[in-house]
């Protein structure tokens, strides 16, 4: 039984390491506070450990796993920062970064503006193409991964992908 702990947690370290900087990446485009980076990016990975007993490798790979869990994770901040009592509360419970880690998230934050600037450009395709293009062409992901983490089959999200790709060089083209 130990030896089972001690072997997942193995596996779920090289997980975290191999995904924790793309997770960061995720949540930087979407937010401008370090803090908010780090406790999101935290946030997920707590979560992943928590439910890594349910993760199920026939059913896509780990960064594809974790992605569906930062969407989610994301979801919630959003709904929780609507309701200023609720994220009021949140804000209080967290830890204060130290100078070090609030420079090193505000670089992660200052590379992710051209990804912020094409989301901003996305803003007007339906939400499956929005997330398609960042999964796909912002954090990496393959066409086979961000259709598990969309529920969607392979060959609808390269549809989707060419689509709002061809929308979006269009939109270009007009500026």
């Amino acid at each position: 039984m130990e030896t089972d702990r001690v072997a997942t947690s193995g596996l779920f370290e090289g997980i975290y390491r191999a995904n924790v900087a793309a997770i960061t990446a995720f949540f930087a485009r979407r937010c401008s506070e370090p803090q908010t980076v780090a406790d999101l990016t935290s946030e997920t990975f707590v979560e992943a450990i928590g439910s890594f007993d349910t993760f199920d490798a026939d059913k896509g790979s780990p960064r594809a796993w974790l992605f569906g869990i930062a969407r989610h994770v994301y979801a919630r901040h959003c709904a929780a920062a609507a309701n200023s009592r609720r994220a009021s509360t949140r804000l209080a419970a967290q830890l204060t970064l130290d100078d070090d880690e609030i420079e090193q998230l505000a670089a992660k934050i200052d590379d992710q503006r051209s990804g912020r600037r094409l989301l901003d450009r996305c803003a007007r395709l339906p939400e499956v193409d929005r997330a398609a293009i960042e999964l796909v062409d912002l954090s990496g992901l393959s066409v086979t991964e961000a259709a598990t983490v969309l529920h969607v089959s392979p060959g609808a999200l390269r549809v989707r992908l060419f689509r709002a790709r061809a929308r979006l060089r269009k939109g270009a083209d007009k500026s």
